[in-house]
């Protein structure tokens, strides 16, 4: 697909399939989150691909609202950065969801960003905080979001 075409075509998708995603799909997602630039080439972005419905739900709990619909997603990568390593962290990360983005729509797969950086969750708990802690990550890893991915469920 013509890059334009893919960033015309690219919107968010909240309703998911059900249906899993290969394996080698995924790994092209997380290849183009790891081909994004970087401040300075610092690289402090980590990329945890969850598939684990248990720990997708978990994630979809995070904040007060606007993310129940990862619980129905295939999968998920959050990106956690290293903010010791680049004061860029919120930058550097937000462009590596974008280039997910993209390589998702390629792919043909929905997707939809889930921001956790300045969010709560219902009960007043930092939603990076809560992510941090299912994913069992120390306090200098940031994470702006995540990116829920899958089939539309219109395609099913």
């Amino acid at each position: 697909m013509e890059f334009r075409r893919i960033i015309e075509k690219r919107k968010s998708v909240r309703s998911f399939s059900g249906k899993p995603v290969a394996r080698d799909t995924l790994d092209y997602i997380l290849s183009a989150g790891s081909l994004a630039p970087t401040s300075r080439n610092r690289r402090p972005c980590t990329f945890h691909l969850i598939e684990d419905k248990e720990t997708l739900w978990k994630l979809s709990c995070a904040k007060q609202a606007g993310a129940a619909f990862a619980a129905d997603a295939a999968a998920a990568v959050v990106v956690a950065a290293d903010s010791e390593k680049a004061d860029t962290w919120i930058e550097d990360s937000s462009i590596a969801l974008t280039y997910m983005m993209l390589a998702a729509e390629e792919q043909e797969l929905g997707c939809c960003w889930v921001q956790l950086h300045l969010r709560f969750s219902a009960d007043g708990r930092d939603a990076e905080a809560n992510a941090r802690e299912i994913l069992g990550l120390p306090q200098n890893f940031r994470i702006v979001g995540f990116l829920a991915l899958g089939y539309r469920k219109e395609e099913e």
